[in-house]
């Protein structure tokens, strides 16, 4: 058997490849701009949002075992270092995971998969925060 053949499938595999991560991330802006309830978290972004929809699509490609588009392009993600101009703390990540847990559920993401990557989602998250609260 090949490495290849004993491995489990990686995160991006089992979510459907770059259609489905792109169509999370467009799900996850999306709610951003339409939901009230988001308003605080679409304030920290620019407008259009076109630039910061590519940036998540490429940076969870290769977070989820994909292709390492984000890499690519920018060289390592240095996510807290490029989150600290932006007041983050525990409001923020929860309204950040809220989104992101919707766009999942309206996505059609199997439950079991779901709940695997909002762990990994609220980690990274919880790491981001530099306020406190």
């Amino acid at each position: 058997m090949s490495t290849e053949e004993t491995s489990a499938p990686t995160a991006f595999a089992l979510l459907g490849g770059e259609q489905k991560v792109r169509e999370l991330v467009d799900r996850f802006y999306d709610l951003m701009e339409l939901e009230p309830e988001f308003a605080p978290l679409r304030a920290m972004h620019p407008t259009p949002l076109d630039g910061s929809r590519d940036k998540l699509f490429w940076f969870l490609c290769g977070w989820l075992g994909g292709p390492d588009m984000y890499v690519e392009r920018f060289g390592h993600p240095r996510l807290r270092a490029r989150h600290l101009p932006f007041a983050i703390a525990s409001a923020e990540r929860d309204q950040w995971l809220r989104c992101m847990a919707w766009a999942m559920q309206d996505c059609g993401i199997e439950q079991a998969l779901q709940e695997r990557l909002m762990q990994s989602f609220f980690n990274t998250a919880d790491w981001m925060r530099n306020q406190a609260g």
